[in-house]
């Protein structure tokens, strides 16, 4: 028969009128756990009715209890150093990229067609970096330089073409006036 199984099949366990737990043959009282200085099983505050120490309240969990005038031991005595904060939270792993690794945004189209066409056509560089320049405030997107440098080019592309153009219809005019090409 084990300890167990002599409990169970002891007497009941319901306190006595008195207010007294009962008491097992063989066993010394139990020990009351109540408020400081509160008696337990009619006995006074210091000894327990055997001559035992009664205790106070229970320790809270993760603390143990101070003897003398040292400092417990789940209690540090002088707190953490300076400047060292706690360990950083991670995330649950798995479960999207961390800040700053998002997708880029796209490159607005037209920005990227408005510096190829400033090379090719200069006015139709032009006319599509001012019209991607407008998007992009609007959206977001990046390719703000590329837009720019379309525009640049194919301003200074136009005004140079516009110029040849003029010169040349100055030349023209210029040789007609003369007689060069007359008959």
């Amino acid at each position: 028969m084990t300890q167990d199984d002599a409990h169970r099949a002891g007497p009941d366990p319901t306190p006595s009128p008195g207010g007294e737990a009962p008491r097992q043959p063989g066993h010394p009282p139990l020990p009351s756990y109540g408020a400081p200085g509160s008696t337990g099983a009619g006995a006074t505050a210091q000894h327990g009715s055997a001559g035992q120490p009664e205790y106070g309240a229970p320790p809270g969990f993760g603390s143990q209890p101070g003897y003398g005038g040292q400092p417990s031991y789940g209690q540090p005595a002088y707190g953490p150093p300076p400047g060292y904060g706690g360990q950083p939270g991670y995330g649950v792993p798995g479960y999207g990229l961390p800040p700053g690794y998002g997708y880029p945004r796209p490159t607005n189209t037209l920005a990227i067609l408005s510096l190829v066409m400033a090379f090719v056509f200069s006015p139709v560089g032009l006319v599509l970096g001012i019209v991607a320049r407008r998007q992009i405030r609007q959206t977001g997107e990046q390719g703000d330089g590329l837009a720019l440098a379309g525009i640049i080019i194919g301003g200074i592309g136009t005004a140079l073409a516009v110029l040849a153009f003029v010169f040349f219809f100055l030349a023209l005019a210029a040789a007609g006036s003369s007689g060069a090409f007359a008959p």
